[in-house]
């Protein structure tokens, strides 16, 4: 299993540079490196949090569901702070406006979050669920390692 993990992240540590150049190029890049980060996302959370195949089938759904409703939040705050960021001129009411839709996002954020954690309270043990935010973490982190090395490699290779 541990050998199925590290595969599953040295995977992922050579699509990421790969997808994120050929993404602009490529009609459906960004969707299909979703949906091959969503996969390894969901080998590192089977692995640690040992879940179950009758967890993994109503967990995922959800998860999957609460992660794409957060995502459009942020990128809804983000479309706007770089609207007002790109204006020539923003009025005080304008830089108030985006503001308060950042600092919002976090807020939304944060409800959509607990309401789903009450969802998985009936799929997770209190163990699981404990661990998901830690786990979650852990693989932000993990994919941020690989991120820098492989992009610290290619700079290297792309300088001689």
């Amino acid at each position: 299993m541990r050998k199925f993990t590290l595969f599953a992240l040295l995977w992922i540590s050579i699509l990421i540079p790969l997808s994120g150049l050929a993404a602009p190029q490529e009609e459906g890049g960004r969707e299909k490196w979703m949906t091959e980060l969503r996969q390894y996302k969901r080998v590192y959370f089977n692995k640690e949090l040992d879940l179950s195949r009758e967890q993994q089938t109503k967990f995922y759904p959800l998860y999957e569901e609460m992660e794409d409703k957060v995502f459009k939040i942020n990128d809804d705050a983000r479309a706007m702070e770089k609207r007002v960021a790109e204006m020539t001129n923003p009025s005080d009411l304008e830089y108030e406006k985006a503001t308060e839709a950042m600092y919002d996002a976090k807020v939304r954020e944060a409800e959509i979050e607990k309401e789903y954690m009450e969802k998985f309270s009936a799929i997770l043990s209190p163990r699981q669920l404990f661990r998901l935010k830690a786990v979650e973490r852990q693989f932000s982190r993990e994919l941020m390692k690989q991120h820098h090395r492989l992009r610290a490699k290619f700079r290297g290779d792309k300088d001689k």
